[in-house]
């Protein structure tokens, strides 16, 4: 008995002090780690395991510290991916300057690349092909083409009205299709565009407001946008279009003004006999006169009124001795009644040199020389084409 006793004296103190110590140690961790407080529900263990197993006690502070370490664990990975998470946005952050350091980059590229063009030695720029040609006419603004009606009054001229106008000489030809310059009359009703230029028909089904344009020496653009068309477009034969800026061919603006050709006698002289219809002299009939007669001293220097080519000469028995010139444009002139020829057939001639000299061969009723200017095999009057 006396032994039970001691027995029971050691024990007692010793599981008291066990379970002191178990308890500072809970005690301890739960105020380093603490968790929410949680019903702990565990199966019934075996009468062995509770004999070899610490008290009940024991083993609620088993349980709790099991629970305590899961949930350090699930505190650790949520701290790992808030630490993730900071980590993606200072990354992405560092990207984000990056972009912008580089966009910034880029955009300052050009100024850097025209300091190291202008810094480079000569020839060594680097530079490279493959450009497009700018066309100033992409995006151009081109007035609208209209066309106003004006009558002519005394004291107008095609000049004086192209100026007031602002507009060229040539615009008013061509747009009125005016065969003579001094041919336009009082009170005749004329067209005036709002733009200078003329108006061309092609030729065949072949043309585009590139190949006009080229022709003319003007923009293609405009052509195109004045005829409300597109670059590349072919146009069928015969289709009439404005194109603006151009101009008349010299020989053709001079021949519509009257400046074609020069007078072959450069001394005194009166017309006899104008281009028209007369009494013939030698005939009684009326007939029509192809040419100018001018009545000159016999001997006067008879001169090419055009440069050309001599295509003929010899005797002809209504115009004696005659030089006929052929000129450029589809133009021949004609010379007749000389008393003396003085170039040859084949002969190359200018304004300067002398065909011949004034008499009264062939059908002559005294000293002159018959004029004729021929346009494409058809006799024109020669008042309208000299000046």
């Amino acid at each position: 008995m006396e032994k039970k006793k001691r027995l029971y004296f050691l024990i007692v103190p010793a599981v008291c002090i066990y379970i002191a110590a178990i308890t500072f140690v809970i005690i301890g961790s739960a105020s380093r780690n603490p968790v929410e407080p949680r019903k702990l529900t565990k199966p019934a263990i075996s009468t062995f395991a509770e004999e070899t197993a610490p008290s009940s006690a024991a083993s609620e502070v088993i349980v709790a510290e099991a629970e305590i370490a899961a949930d350090t664990e699930k505190a650790e990975k949520a701290e790992s991916i808030e630490i993730d998470i900071s980590a993606a946005a200072e990354t992405a952050a560092i990207e984000t300057e990056t972009a912008v350091a580089t966009s910034t980059e880029v955009a300052a590229k050009p100024a850097k690349d025209a300091e190291n063009i202008s810094a480079a030695p000569a020839g060594l720029n680097g530079m490279g092909g493959a450009d497009v040609t700018p066309q100033p006419e992409m995006g151009i603004e081109v007035p609208e083409l209209y066309y106003t009606v004006y009558r002519i009054k005394p004291g107008d001229m095609i000049s004086t009205l192209a100026e007031d106008n602002h507009i060229t000489q040539d615009t008013l030809i061509s747009v009125n299709n005016i065969k003579q310059s001094r041919t336009i009359q009082i009170g005749q009703y004329i067209r005036i565009p709002s733009m200078a230029g003329i108006v061309y028909t092609t030729k065949d089904g072949t043309e585009t407001p590139e190949s006009i344009a080229e022709k003319y020496k003007v923009s293609a653009a405009k052509v195109a946008q004045v005829n409300q068309t597109e670059l590349g477009t072919v146009f069928g034969a015969g289709t009439t279009l404005f194109v603006p800026d151009a101009e008349l061919d010299w020989i053709t603006r001079q021949e519509i003004n009257g400046d074609l050709f020069t007078r072959p006698l450069r001394r005194s002289y009166y017309i006899s006999s104008r281009f028209s219809w007369r009494v013939n002299p030698f005939t009684g009939r009326r007939t029509f006169h192809n040419g100018i007669d001018m009545a000159a001293p016999q001997g006067t220097p008879i001169y090419a009124a055009l440069g050309g080519t001599v295509v003929a000469t010899g005797w002809d028995n209504v115009y004696g001795k005659y030089v006929t010139v052929a000129h450029h444009s589809g133009y021949k002139t004609l010379y007749g009644h000389m008393s003396k020829i003085t170039t040859k057939k084949g002969a190359h001639v200018t304004t300067a040199t002398k065909l011949g000299e004034v008499g009264s061969t062939g059908q002559s009723t005294g000293p002159h020389l018959h004029f004729t200017v021929y346009k494409n095999g058809s006799p024109i009057n020669p008042a309208n084409v000299w000046n």
